[in-house]
């Protein structure tokens, strides 16, 4: 799988897209209007169309989009342009509510995940759940001191996509760490908001990551 598409023109989005094409994959990103990325086009050489055009022409896809956005950005892509194609799914259900004591709200529930959702959606595609836990400064191979590489944990109900993932997440420089099937997104979902304290209570967004430690 070479041809990438990322849906999601913001700063994830187009992070995960430098990053993929720096790591050799051909990308394009999406937007529903194309022209407001005619800077970035031209300073990363990553071509940008409409989100059905960049869905039909990947192999795979990045879901980088707001949560409360993915399920509408999955429609606008077609689901015929996601069927049979991995689906990298970095969104988290965050809720337009204001963090409490830096806690940010989910509009999901304990015992269902966003992906959940949106697989749900959209069956024929492959949605596997990462890049959810950690912000995009620190998404593309991040420079930590001591020799333990942060966890990228993922999961989802296809082997296969999750073993082209893997891959992406170790090109990435993270240790990835399988949690399963797309259920295990219920857990992996809120690691967003343990992640994102730090940031609201002292403005830390760049210095942290999650870390798994084997013996």
């Amino acid at each position: 799988m070479n041809k990438l598409g990322v849906i999601g023109s913001a700063v994830v989005g187009q992070t995960l897209a430098t990053g993929l094409r720096r790591h050799g994959y051909d990308v394009r990103i999406a937007s529903r209007t194309p022209s407001k990325l005619a800077d970035f086009s031209k300073q990363s050489g990553i071509p940008a169309a409409t989100v059905a055009e960049v869905a039909g022409w990947a192999e795979g896809i990045v879901l980088a989009v707001a949560g409360s956005s993915a399920a509408d950005a999955l429609t606008e892509a077609g689901p015929q342009n996601l069927e049979g194609k991995v689906v990298v799914d970095t969104t988290n259900p965050i809720a337009e509510e204001p963090p409490e004591d830096g806690v940010i709200r989910f509009f999901t529930s304990p015992n269902e995940s966003l992906m959940e959702r949106l697989q749900n959606a959209v069956p024929a595609a492959r949605f596997v759940k990462a890049f959810n836990s950690v912000g995009a400064a620190l998404m593309v191979n991040p420079a930590f001191a001591g020799s333990v590489r942060p966890t990228m944990f993922y999961c989802g109900n296809d082997a296969a996509a999750k073993a082209i993932v893997a891959r992406m997440i170790e090109q990435f420089g993270w240790d990835g760490a399988d949690m399963g099937t797309a259920k295990a997104a219920r857990a992996i979902e809120p690691l967003c908001q343990l992640w994102c304290i730090p940031g609201f209570r002292s403005n830390s967004w760049t210095n942290h990551a999650f870390a798994l430690l084997k013996r």
